[in-house]
């Protein structure tokens, strides 16, 4: 890998890929209309050029040349979000999708990485979940996504490019920021150190499994250097904790406890998640590191620095 393309570059996870990347002396173009990305996330960072622009309605062709290697994480993320306007949704992730993959297949990119998520599988019916597991989404931000990777994997069997579709499961960790559409931990985080109280959705008994970013960015590398791999594989921390024992280990992290309000479930969220990276472990030797505490512990050390900044 010389050059990369990573649209949604400035977000979270997007930027992070850039860093890595960035660090090994491979250029980066990062496309993003900066709706959720930051360019202080990618400031700085050698050899990354930003094109600010929509994945939806721009011809991104020219940003493709010299490129060998496309991460597309660019998106709208999270069930309420979908719920909320699931047109938009399918604009950005399914539209959105196939504009990128075209533009890769007429560049003559063979290699592709897609940010898939493992709200694709609905409520799971076996822990741990396989990725042949059914695929029965309880979003539209499920089957936006579900679409999106079918789209990725028909392009790899006619046109014999190699489409990895990574889905994520519960990804935190730094330049996370505070989105009441998002992950728990940023919400959870941002409100103990404001002082505002926490809203747990269902009994808090229900579980996640928790990745970090770190980990999540080493396996979009790994994924695109591995040679002859195409095809869907699940990321995450392969282990699972409830929402409950997640607020302690927020607690302890930051020394706050918050007060704690429980209400009904939302529509959309699934009750338990854990994820078997086995398949990914073999393909590329995707090997998460970064511990839940100590992730948290880190987490909450940045938001800290955020909120005085």
């Amino acid at each position: 890998m010389k050059r990369a393309l990573i649209t949604g570059g400035a977000g979270f996870i997007g930027s992070s890929i850039a860093m890595q990347l960035s660090s090994a002396g491979i250029e980066v173009v990062v496309l993003d209309n900066l709706s959720s990305g930051y360019r202080i996330n990618i400031d700085g960072l050698k050899g990354v050029h930003l094109f600010e622009v929509d994945i939806r309605d721009a011809d991104i062709g020219t940003a493709l040349e010299g490129v060998d290697t496309v991460f597309h994480l660019a998106a709208s993320v999270g069930n309420k979000r979908s719920i909320d306007d699931p047109v938009t949704d399918a604009q950005i992730n399914v539209i959105g999708t196939l504009r990128v993959i075209e533009a890769a297949r007429k560049a003559g990119i063979r290699k592709v990485v897609m940010s898939s998520s493992a709200g694709i599988y609905g409520e799971l019916m076996t822990l741990p979940i396989l990725e042949n597991h059914r695929t029965e989404p309880d979003s539209p931000y499920g089957a936006s996504k579900l679409c999106a990777e079918k789209e990725c994997l028909a392009y790899a069997k006619l046109y014999g490019m190699e489409i990895v579709c990574l889905r994520y499961f519960n990804v935190y960790g730094l330049r996370q920021r505070f989105d009441a559409y998002g992950n728990v931990i940023p919400i959870f985080a941002f409100q103990m150190l404001r002082g505002e109280p926490i809203t747990v959705f269902g009994d808090g008994e229900q579980t996640r499994d928790f990745v970090n970013v770190r980990d999540v960015a080493q396996a979009n590398i790994k994924a695109a250097l591995a040679s002859g791999v195409s095809g869907a594989f699940n990321i995450g921390s392969s282990t699972r904790i409830s929402i409950n024992a997640l607020l302690d280990l927020l607690s302890a992290a930051s020394g706050i406890r918050p007060t704690v309000r429980y209400d009904a479930p939302r529509p959309g969220d699934v009750r338990h998640s854990l994820a078997d990276i086995s398949a990914a472990r073999s393909a590329f030797g995707f090997d998460p590191h970064v511990g839940l505490a100590d992730g948290l512990t880190e987490y909450m050390e940045w938001v800290k620095k955020e909120l005085q900044r």
